[in-house]
């Protein structure tokens, strides 16, 4: 086990009575795997996993419960220890592309963090499908596109080698070719004993890359299961009404 998050509550405390947004979110992340959660928009994919690191703002959320990473409970972590983990041990990529970069800064701000050398990151550059380094290494990122920005996003988050990827809508801004190199590099990264956590609404994309699935529906997390299980066509399985509501054929 990797992590494991048992969260009770998540409320919006920006209202009144406080509103509930989750609720009973429990799971475990293995060594290996790619785990899906789907989820429609609007379904709070997105701050569950900005819970499970503290990324959530404490002014406007509230959070009742505990997130293991190994050993250690993160909610209990001091800002040098979590700062650490989230640079190192558990990487996001997340949907707004915003929040991965700074506007202000060139794209070589992002590279030195790093040990590789300009050379070995060049050869990921390429790997990825983007520019060289003395290239790419010049622009801001409002001068690339969103699926570079995507496939630079998750370039990065890999460089140091963590032990969990978390990703959030990873096909949203990328075509056909470059869904299948993401599925390739997620694929290698578990095969080195790495573990992905992805939310998405892409339902195809979580056919074809996750080891088990579960769904997020009116703030309640379902357990994940085995891939074949979820999209078994047999009548007895409690995911296809899930699926149907998709309005699509698996």
């Amino acid at each position: 086990m990797i992590l494991k998050a048992n969260i009770k509550e998540i409320k919006l405390i920006n209202h009144i009575m406080g509103k509930t947004i989750l609720e009973n979110i429990d799971f475990e992340i293995n060594t290996g795997s790619v785990y899906t959660i789907l989820g429609k928009n609007g379904s709070g994919k997105s701050t569950l996993i900005k819970s499970l690191t503290k990324l959530l703002d404490s002014k406007s959320y509230s959070v009742d419960g505990f997130v293991f990473f190994n050993d250690e409970n993160i909610f209990l972590m001091n800002d040098e220890r979590l700062l650490q983990l989230r640079q190192k041990e558990v990487r996001y990529v997340l949907q707004d592309l915003t929040n991965n970069f700074d506007p202000l800064k060139k794209l070589k701000y992002y590279f030195p963090k790093y040990e590789p050398t300009e050379e070995q990151i060049s050869i990921q550059l390429k790997e990825y499908l983007l520019p060289d380094y003395k290239t790419i290494s010049k622009l801001h990122p409002y001068e690339i596109s969103g699926g570079m920005a995507q496939r630079l996003s998750l370039m990065l988050a890999l460089l140091p080698n963590p032990k969990l990827v978390i990703l959030d809508e990873p096909t949203s801004a990328v075509d056909y070719t470059n869904t299948n190199l993401i599925k390739l590099k997620l694929n290698d990264f578990t095969k080195n004993n790495g573990s992905v956590l992805i939310v998405t609404h892409d339902i195809m994309f979580a056919k074809e890359i996750s080891d088990k699935i579960a769904f997020l529906e009116n703030g309640v997390l379902s357990e994940f299961v085995p891939k074949d299980l979820f999209f078994s066509n047999d009548n007895k399985n409690v995911y296809s009404e899930f699926i149907k509501s998709y309005d699509m054929i698996v």
